[in-house]
């Protein structure tokens, strides 16, 4: 045993000093192209390759992180009290861009979820409150010797292991110079004073893991007590301070219409904000929308000369968003021919900068034309949002320039004004500049970004800001971060967090585009898995004999809609994916279809015997007084993950990965699945267990339908 542990650590060792020398490239722009931190994930998939993979990637993340090279950037330098789960672990990485050529400079750094000291049971959060008690342990144990030593309590890495596994043992062996097992052992002895009132026996396993099950008494009284919650959290306490957040997100350009490069900011957005407003967080959705800059001035300058009764129309739905990427195109190919067209287009810049009446009334029929095809995807999506676009931050940019200024942050460098920031630098080894006013005096988006970031911290009091967009903008917010920490702009009280995500790509793993090779229009995306779902569903009761549903068409929007959300947030989103509307459609895998089928299937059982429709929609809806008794291991197991709920939305909110929802909720339909194959429900042998089971599957179908109303995913009574 000691050899092999000897040999996975070397192997674990090797692979982390492999992803020193990976880079992630990026660039520094909203708009431009997606590149991800694909050499972060196949770190990680190289280490998934280890059946211990969870157990030691806490160790080796604190390996990691104490051997970060000299003149890399802090971990720290772009967020502040972030947190998230021991196996998470992020690449802030500094590319170059067309104008300025960048020395690549990298940088890993682990940021290890955050337990409160306070956790107990009482707040529903077992992991936390395992992780204190092996705190108290630790210190309990090895006095000084253990100061500051991390809990590493994660999930088991198997269901016969036990609910958890706690690993401190092995890295604080190294630190003692001791053997883990010994360590382990004395850990345990202090431990086991502390969890005996709802664990099981401790025990140790291979080199010095501690596996830690939860009794089964333990466990049913925490179900019935989900299932006495009359407010219908299903037990998920309000946080004791809850946090004023602000989450950006979706942020199309105005005068274009939203293409699936919008799609994964939209939907993972919208599921970072329901999560945190659920869990009792004052969220503010933002629309960072693209609605100034030079681009209006030649569109503006067309219609005039070219169409002006759009620019009549104030408003009205006569012209649509494709007519304006038209016009748009047309106008380019004008402004880069016609020498009088680009000076005219450039005075309405000026005009639109100024306040012209004139200007500012036809920039405001373009915003409402654009708003409102907008709006039909958002609506079909049930995604809400207020409009912040960059207007909004224009009247503050000079501000901020002067501000810098008074800092001292602020330089000139051929011509341009900028900040020079530690750990940027050209391939020439020169300090890379952050431009943030260029030569002629206009402002660019790094701007724009900080006077955003400005307002959100001091203005809205924002305490925490997420910026979801994709990982090749991660050197753009890296800049920014800085600067505004610099320049006193954020408090360091305020986290400033990127939550990146990856590129959606077509079947053969390239950029997903039409046949056509234009971009996929995300309305066309949609309308086409509404399609699909609806002739499934046709061709499914046709085959079975039986009429469709009479709400076919909402049934489809259901169905597709779902379909195309639960594929993206299913994935790391930090991860590329390959669209495909047949693996999205699919009943059987981890997919909508198959989450919602079997929410259907449970409100079907629901519906069997016990008073019909009306009985099964109370127990649904958990006004049942039932108490759950737990005898059989499938029922045991099942109850089992239903109470760790409160964990795992509160990873999310830590971590901000929602696919960890979606696994969650993956994981309780198959163990439901043996759950209902080996434990009869309305033919139980008893009366008493009838209403137990049956109180245990309406508490699942609770739990199944939060968890995709969290995902703005609708569900379906009948399927």
């Amino acid at each position: 045993m000691r050899l092999l542990y000897g040999l996975l650590m070397l192997f674990l060792t090797q692979q982390l000093a492999c992803g020193s020398r990976l880079f992630a490239a990026s660039a520094s722009r909203r708009s431009s192209s997606s590149t991800r931190g694909g050499q972060r994930r196949l770190l990680q998939q190289q280490l998934q390759r280890s059946s211990l993979y969870t157990a030691f990637l806490p160790i080796c993340n604190s390996f990691y992180t104490r051997s970060r090279p000299r003149g890399m950037p802090s971990p720290t330098s772009s967020s502040s009290s972030s947190s998230s789960s021991p196996s998470s672990s992020s690449f802030s990485s500094t590319f170059s861009s067309p104008q300025h050529k960048r020395a690549r400079v990298v940088s890993f750094s682990t940021i290890p979820f955050s337990f409160p000291s306070t956790a107990t049971l009482d707040d529903g959060n077992f992991r936390q409150a395992l992780a204190s008690q092996v705190r108290e342990s630790l210190h309990a144990a090895f006095g000084a010797d253990a100061e500051g030593a991390d809990a590493m309590v994660t999930p088991a890495t198997r269901p016969e292991f036990g609910d958890y596994q706690c690993n401190a043992a092995l890295a604080l062996a190294k630190r003692l110079k001791a053997k883990p097992r010994e360590v382990a052992e004395k850990l345990k002895e202090e431990l086991e004073g502390r969890t005996q009132e709802w664990c099981e026996p401790l025990e140790i396993a291979g080199p010095g893991f501690i596996n830690v099950k939860m009794k089964n008494a333990f466990v049913e009284q925490k179900v019935n007590g989900m299932l006495s919650d009359t407010s219908g959290r299903l037990g998920v306490a309000r946080p004791q301070k809850p946090q004023k957040v602000v989450v950006d997100f979706s942020s199309p350009n105005i005068a274009k219409e939203m293409h699936v490069g919008h799609l994964r900011s939209t939907v993972i957005g919208d599921t970072v904000a329901r999560v945190l407003e659920f869990l009792g967080h004052d969220v503010m959705r933002l629309n960072h929308v693209g609605d100034w800059g030079t681009q209006f001035g030649m569109l503006i300058t067309h219609l005039k000369e070219a169409h002006p009764e759009v620019l009549a129309e104030e408003g009205k739905s006569e012209t649509g968003i494709g007519d304006l990427v038209e016009f748009y195109k047309a106008a380019k190919v004008r402004f880069d021919e016609d020498e009088e067209f680009k000076l005219k287009s450039r005075q309405e810049v000026v005009n639109l900068q100024g306040g012209k009446e004139e200007t500012l009334k036809a920039w405001r029929t373009l915003c409402a034309l654009s708003r409102g095809e907008f709006q039909k995807i958002y609506d079909a999506l049930g995604v809400r949002l207020e409009e912040r676009g960059e207007s909004f931050y224009n009247p503050m940019l000079g501000d901020v320039i002067s501000d810098l200024d008074k800092s001292g942050l602020l330089v000139e460098s051929e011509g341009a004004r900028v900040v020079f920031l530690d750990g940027y630098v050209t391939r020439e080894g020169e300090r890379q500049p952050f431009i943030v006013q260029k030569t002629d005096g206009g402002f660019l988006y790094a701007t724009t970004d900080l006077a955003a970031a400005r307002h959100r911290a001091l203005e809205e009091k924002a305490e925490r800001i997420l910026y979801v967009t994709d990982a090749g903008q991660a050197s753009h917010f890296d800049q920014v971060f800085q600067v505004a920490r610099q320049a006193k702009f954020v408090p360091d009280s305020v986290q400033l967090k990127h939550v990146p995500f990856g590129l959606v790509q077509g079947e053969d793993g390239k950029k997903f585009k039409t046949r056509a090779g234009d971009t996929v229009k995300l309305k066309d995306l949609l309308d086409e898995a509404v399609r699909i779902a609806r002739d499934d569903l046709i061709k499914r009761s046709e085959e079975g004999g039986y009429l469709p549903p009479d709400d076919l068409e909402q049934s489809a929007k259901t169905i597709g809609l779902g379909a195309v959300k639960y594929a993206d947030l299913s994935l790391n989103r930090e991860s590329d994916y390959k669209f495909s509307y047949k693996k999205m459609l699919s009943l059987s895998g981890n997919t909508a279809p198959y989450m919602l089928y079997a929410y259907a299937r449970i409100q079907s059982i629901l519906r069997k015997d016990m008073g019909g429709e009306d009985a099964g929609a109370a127990a649904a809806a958990g006004t049942t007084t039932t108490q759950v008794v737990l005898q059989e291991p499938a029922e045991l197991n099942l109850a089992r993950q239903l109470i760790k709920l409160t964990e795992l939305l509160q990873r999310v909110e830590a971590d901000l990965y929602p696919h960890v929802l979606c696994e969650y909720m993956y994981d309780i339909s198959q163990k439901f699945n043996q759950f209902y194959e080996s434990c009869p429900v309305n033919t139980a042998p008893t009366p008493g267990l009838v209403q137990s089971r049956r109180t245990l599957c309406a508490l699942t179908a609770q739990v199944l339908r939060l968890c995709l109303d969290l995902l703005g995913i609708e569900v379906l009574q009948r399927m």
